[in-house]
Order: C-alpha cells, then sequence, then structure tokens
C-alpha cells in the first residue's frame, strides 16, 4: 500500500492519462493488486467526484448545446449498437447475459451500464467479470489509439470530442483521451459521455420489464412471486455536474477558481486510470474467453467506424 502511494503521488504530479494506466498495469504485475475487494468502488466513485469538479471549468450553454445536438445521434448508435451485439450473441452463441452485458456497455457507458444493467438481471459473477474485462481492456487500447488517430485524420476539437464521447466505453478513457487532445475537445466529449449515461435509466428498466415478462407465472401453482424488485441505479451525479457548470457559467467567485478545481480534477482522474490498470491483472483478464472479445471487439469496431464516418461526413459533429 505505500509503494503504491508513492507511485501514485509521483503520476499526479507528472504522469499523462495514458502513463497512468500503463503504470496501473505494471504496478499489478510486479505487486498484485492491493485493493483487491474495494479497488472498483474507489474509482467508481472517485471518478464521479471528478467529474463533478470538471463541471467547475465548463459553461453549461457549451454543455447543453452538446447534448440536444447529440440526442437523436445518441439513440440511433445506441439502438443499433444494441441490435447489432443482440445478433452477434446468437451468432456466435454467447450466454444471452455476457452478451447483453458486452453490448450494453459498448453501448452506452463502459463499467457503468454494465454495473447498472446487471442489477436487473439473474447474472453471475463470472458473467460480469467476463464483461468487464472485455470492456476494460478496449478502454486501455482506446484511451492510446484515438487521440493518435484523430491526429492522423486532422480531426477537428469538436470532432474528435464528439467521436471520443460516442466510441469510447468509460467516462474515464474519454475524459483522459480528450485531456490529451485539447479543452474544447474535453468539454465536449465530457458533455456528449454523459448525455449518453443518460440512457442508462430507460435501458434498464426496459431490461428489467422484459426479465419480468419472461418469468413463468407462478399463481397457477397456488404461490405468490416474492421476487425482489429491481434496482436500477441512476446516475445522479450527472445532476451535480451540470449545476457545477451553472455556478461555473454564472457564479463569478466560482469562475476565478475554476482553473484550480479543473487541476484538481485532473490529477485525481490520473488516479482513476492509475487504480483500473491495476484491476487490469492477468487473472481478470483471463476471465473473457474469445467469442465474448469477439463480440466486444466488433460492436467496438462498428460503433467507432460508423460515428467516425457520420461524424466526418455526416453532421453529428
Amino acid at each position: 500500500m505505500i509503494v503504491f502511494g508513492l507511485v501514485a503521488a509521483g503520476l499526479i504530479a507528472w504522469a499523462s492519462p495514458p502513463a497512468a494506466l500503463l503504470a496501473g498495469i505494471i504496478f499489478t504485475l510486479i505487486f498484485g493488486n492491493p485493493f483487491h475487494h474495494h479497488g472498483h468502488k474507489i474509482a467508481k466513485r472517485l471518478l464521479q467526484i471528478c467529474v463533478v469538479m470538471l463541471g467547475f471549468g465548463m459553461n453549461l450553454p457549451v454543455i447543453l448545446r452538446a447534448g440536444w445536438h447529440g440526442s437523436l445521434f445518441a439513440a440511433l448508435t445506441i439502438g443499433t449498437t444494441l441490435l447489432l451485439g443482440y445478433w452477434i450473441g446468437r451468432r456466435l452463441e454467447i450466454q444471452r447475459n455476457t452478451s447483453i452485458l458486452i453490448s450494453a456497455g459498448t453501448a452506452i457507458c463502459g463499467g457503468s451500464a454494465i454495473a447498472a444493467v446487471s442489477s436487473v438481471l439473474a447474472v453471475t459473477e463470472a458473467e460480469i467479470a467476463m464483461a468487464l474485462g472485455t470492456v476494460f481492456l478496449l478502454n486501455a487500447v482506446a484511451l492510446y489509439l484515438f487521440p493518435i488517430l484523430g491526429h492522423v485524420l486532422h480531426l477537428s476539437q469538436q470532432q474528435f470530442g464528439v467521436w471520443a464521447g460516442v466510441a469510447i466505453h468509460d467516462v474515464s478513457s474519454v475524459v483522459g483521451a480528450a485531456l490529451s487532445y485539447g479543452q474544447e475537445a474535453l468539454e465536449t466529449a465530457t458533455a456528449v459521455k454523459l448525455s449518453r449515461t443518460l440512457w442508462i435509466v430507460p435501458i434498464t428498466l426496459g431490461l428489467a420489464l422484459s426479465a419480468g415478462r419472461s418469468k413463468p407465472a407462478s399463481a397457477a401453482a397456488g404461490h405468490f412471486s416474492t421476487a425482489r424488485k429491481p434496482k436500477v441505479e441512476i446516475p445522479w451525479f450527472i445532476g451535480f455536474f451540470l449545476l457545477a457548470s451553472l455556478a461555473r457559467s454564472y457564479v463569478p467567485v466560482i469562475v476565478d477558481w475554476s482553473s484550480q478545481i479543473a487541476s484538481v480534477a485532473k490529477a485525481g482522474l490520473t488516479l482513476v486510470l492509475c487504480l483500473i490498470g491495476v484491476s487490469l491483472s492477468p487473472r481478470a483478464l483471463r476471465t473473457v474467453g474469445w467469442k465474448a472479445a469477439a463480440q466486444g471487439v466488433l460492436l467496438w469496431a462498428f460503433i467507432s467506424v460508423a460515428s467516425l464516418l457520420l461524424i466526418i461526413y455526416g453532421h453529428a459533429g
């Protein structure tokens, strides 16, 4: 734990987000994961706090404009990705729950969507681990690959922000990739990704209703169902992010401190990516079977290429 603290302090001081992720992976290979039981929860809560703090550095009108303009684009890409995931899962004969988790994680927002969807399905720990392993692995690749491709393709700050917000799974990797591309890209990517995160609620509710209808009725046997009602995890931190952005837009005192708050948030995000790197142990990645990995890669390739073409040649950017 002491060694990890020293490494984390050094990363916060000088490392870029990709370097922090790589350092976390190397650390767990050498020393093991010091947060084996609670690392995911720590990273999740710290990420939410940092996202809210980023709101103090962004203008609310810009965020709302990006979210509103991308609403139809989000509905189109999310719906198409979920349908394609269902088809691929059937073709590859992947377990239904695993296929749903990977599809939701790719279409909406990675680990957060997987956690929410798993709460309303009768999934096993192995199925959750398989889906998370697939998404985390592709997140790590995207964090390095997307900024390189963005520069090669000469994408503008806004175009890259939209692309990253749509095609990269988790908020942490979206922010990490956009941080290295530019401030405007960061603002756009954060707004786009958080607007997509709100889709967790209707998608999860829909799956809960579908799962409820598919259960056999027990009344015919003279029994009443005592099944626990599904608990849908609502991403409340997005509301706090919008409130922080509102304060940044209209409260002069917040404006004066916005750059300092944003700096602290970016340092926290560096630590988040290090924690995520620590969780990417060989043991975690071995849980990913080739079929699940194939579905994840195919879905990610589809949403990445399709959204990029729409951004460059259409009106999504």
